[in-house]
């Protein structure tokens, strides 16, 4: 959520970089800040008829001491008066800081200067490509296929327990997925990212604090009877940890790592795009999470990419980094950038991973704040994919296929067990 302070202060630049996203947010800004100065006011004359109410209670209270009782009757009168208009005035300034926050739920995150013009993913920027595609032979399969035939991924058993898009994975199917987690678990602990299981369900406050209430409610799987939501990211958990927190600037950054199933509708997704793994309502995902200084926020994306882009080179896979336009730009963020993996049987790019700096936008929602000495600032968040797991499989089944196996990456065969399916 956009800070008030910073709309009032710098409303025609925000108005300005919103744009990239190809929306004019200038009459709501402007609607913010009319109701903002509302808000205010109602506050100060509420503030101002509470002092005289305090200073009457004394008076009142000094005349009954010294007998003055007709005095202190008539005083009493007044301070009925005076009670009654705090009270409306409350109830005044309640209805107006709904408004207010009602107004500013609904507007995403100011793009950073980086970010480039665009409308949709073909305006993505590409600013690393890595690796070779591999050739195959004639008869190479797409990963759906291949599971098929060597019996380690079932949709249509997935589809007969739960429906479309939960798959089962099964024998070495499964044991890839479980060797990727404990991989990434591995790389990211050792780049210094604690560790950390966290619930699969969270409440309102928990999805209205890092963005995705209200903005994607209609993509979340809600348990109605105990307004709960299935997490669409570890995110979601990870970084609600701090929400209404104060840390010490001397303990951060703070940076951590969770494994958790992920749960989206995808409300509408159809056709061929969405076959096999490349795009499900259940999926496993290792996730990292920063919390960081204002200062140093950016340096750490820069960081965070790196680690992203050395998991790709030790798996082999051909890939390469999009820094995405603003019309492609998710609603809490300032600055993503995407990571995307050929598949050869496909012969198409799939994203895997999101590397995002949200900057204060999730931190004012939270209002997770730093303590710097006595001076209190809001934290940056960040947060990334290390890595979603359904398009990393389906690229190592596809592209390390022969005529007779597929080959595990050399990386990974130690988590495994076993060298090729």
């Amino acid at each position: 959520m956009l800070l008030v302070s910073e709309i009032i202060n710098n409303v025609d630049k925000i108005s300005s970089l919103m744009s990239k996203r190809n929306i004019d947010v200038k009459s709501k800004l402007d609607k913010i800040i009319e109701t903002d100065k509302l808000r205010r006011s109602t506050q100060s004359n509420l503030d101002d008829v509470l002092s005289k109410s305090n200073k009457l209670a004394k008076d009142i209270g000094g005349l009954f001491k010294s007998g003055e009782i007709k005095k202190a009757t008539l005083l009493k009168g007044k301070a009925g008066n005076l009670k009654t208009e705090s009270k409306n005035l409350s109830l005044k300034l309640s209805t107006i800081s709904s408004e207010l926050n009602s107004l500013l739920i609904e507007i995403p995150n100011t793009p950073n200067e980086l970010v480039p013009m665009g409308s949709k993913e073909e305006d993505n920027l590409e600013i690393f490509v890595h690796g070779d595609i591999p050739e195959l032979n004639e008869r190479a399969l797409p990963h759906w296929d291949l599971a098929a035939k060597l019996d380690i991924i079932d949709f249509e058993l997935g589809n007969k327990i739960a429906g479309a898009g939960f798959p089962v994975y099964k024998d070495k199917g499964a044991k890839l997925q479980r060797a990727l987690i404990n991989y990434f678990i591995d790389k990211n602990t050792q780049a210094g990212y604690k560790e950390i299981q966290v619930p699969i369900l969270v409440n309102e406050d928990s999805g209205m604090g890092t963005g995705q209430l209200p903005d994607k409610e209609g993509q979340m799987y809600r348990i109605n009877e105990d307004n709960l939501y299935l997490i669409p990211t570890a995110e979601v958990p990870v970084t609600n940890i701090f929400r209404n927190t104060i840390v010490k600037s001397s303990e951060l950054p703070i940076c951590l790592t969770s494994y958790t199933p992920c749960f989206r509708r995808e409300a509408g997704s159809y056709g061929a795009h969405v076959r096999g793994l490349n795009r499900l309502h259940q999926f496993d995902k290792v996730e990292i999470v920063r919390i960081e200084n204002p200062e140093t926020s950016y340096q750490s994306l820069e960081l965070m990419v790196e680690h992203v882009k050395n998991i790709l080179i030790e798996l082999e896979l051909p890939f390469r980094i999009l820094r995405l336009c603003g019309g492609d730009l998710g609603f809490t963020s300032c600055l993503t950038y995407d990571f995307e993996v050929y598949s050869a049987a496909q012969k198409k790019w799939l994203e895997v991973s999101s590397v995002s700096n949200f900057e204060t936008f999730q931190s004012n929602r939270l209002k997770l704040r730093i303590d710097n000495n006595g001076a209190k600032s809001l934290a940056h968040t960040l947060n990334g994919s290390s890595l979603a797991l359904p398009r990393i499989v389906a690229c190592i089944l596809e592209n390390f296929q022969d005529e007779n196996s597929i080959k595990i990456p050399k990386v990974l065969t130690n988590y495994t067990g076993f060298e090729k399916i």
